[in-house]
């Protein structure tokens, strides 16, 4: 009897043995889900910290609007967008095809700045509206060119000649700098960057003017003997500036004067944001992309 006794005692402590030794094996899988927890919920977290501090670098971030003409203003602030997103700031392009619109985007403050016109066109526009807008930095240049239309070298330009100008103060002034440049007629002494027709004191091919507005001088080449062409409306006509028959000299007076500029409003001229636009804009990276895609007709002017 005791024997059977002892016998059921060992028994017994072998199955608990065992059962104890089933209940260990098992655990391991439940730690092991337990580290795996653990981990995915260190991801998440780690996940959750990326997104936070993209929000935060999103709100950190600047806008600032630009207005442009397409060619090659829009292009070359393309080029510069990643550039300004290194640096915090989302350049936003608006494209203008115009040279009205930019200016009273940025009276009225739907633009931020734009980038379209030189110096003197922006003091005339100042003039005639009252406005009171500022240049920020000059960028480029786009010299001048005369085209051939029915008359294909300015030596054969027939007297009594058709040739189409711009229609704005500014630039008309320039195209008969250039055109006095070509000896093809003289101005008065003074007459400089405010030259008009009426400040003309030779014309010995008998030049007849047709003033046009300069976004359509290119369509209006085969109905004129020449045109004189912004450098800009010349790229946009698919004009190449090697096609020219003269282009203003790089160091000459148009040069020194008509760089395209960054404009903005007077309240906006300390602005850090257009500050580091100008920055880019001026940098060597801008720099070498306009010398490269350009071929001569936007040329850097730092």
């Amino acid at each position: 009897m005791k024997k059977r006794i002892l016998a059921t005692v060992i028994s017994a402590a072998f199955v608990l043995g065992v059962a104890g030794c089933g209940s260990s094996s098992q655990s391991t899988p439940a730690a092991g889900a337990g580290s795996e927890t653990a981990e995915a919920s260190s991801e998440e977290s780690a996940d959750s910290a990326v997104a936070g501090a993209r929000e935060e670098a999103a709100k950190d971030e600047v806008t600032i609007k630009v207005g442009a003409n397409i060619t090659p203003h829009a292009e070359i602030l393309r080029e510069a967008q990643p550039l300004l997103k290194d640096k915090g700031i989302n350049l936003e392009i608006v494209e203008l095809e115009d040279s009205i619109t930019p200016n009273t985007g940025v009276i009225e403050g739907s633009l931020d700045a734009n980038y379209f016109q030189h110096v003197p066109y922006l003091e005339q526009f100042n003039e005639e509206n009252g406005s009171d807008l500022v240049s920020i930095g000059a960028i480029h240049y786009e010299p001048f060119g005369i085209y051939g239309g029915r008359t294909k070298d300015l030596k054969e330009l027939p007297d009594g000649a058709l040739v189409a100008v711009p229609n704005n103060v500014t630039n008309e002034a320039r195209a008969l700098l250039l055109l006095a440049q070509e000896g093809l007629l003289a101005l008065k002494d003074d007459a400089g960057i405010e030259a008009t027709i009426g400040d003309i004191v030779d014309n010995p091919k008998n030049i007849e003017f047709k003033e046009l507005a300069p976004e359509q001088l290119v369509q209006a080449l085969p109905d004129v003997d020449i045109a004189v062409i912004n450098g800009n409306y010349a790229i946009e006509g698919g004009l190449h500036v090697s096609q020219a028959l003269a282009v203003e000299a790089n160091d000459g007076l148009a040069a020194k004067t008509y760089g395209n500029i960054i404009a903005t409003s007077l309240d906006k001229k300390d602005d850090p944001a257009l500050a580091t636009l100008v920055e880019v804009l001026q940098g060597s990276e801008i720099k070498a992309f306009i010398e490269g895609k350009y071929d001569g007709a936007v040329v850097p002017l730092n």
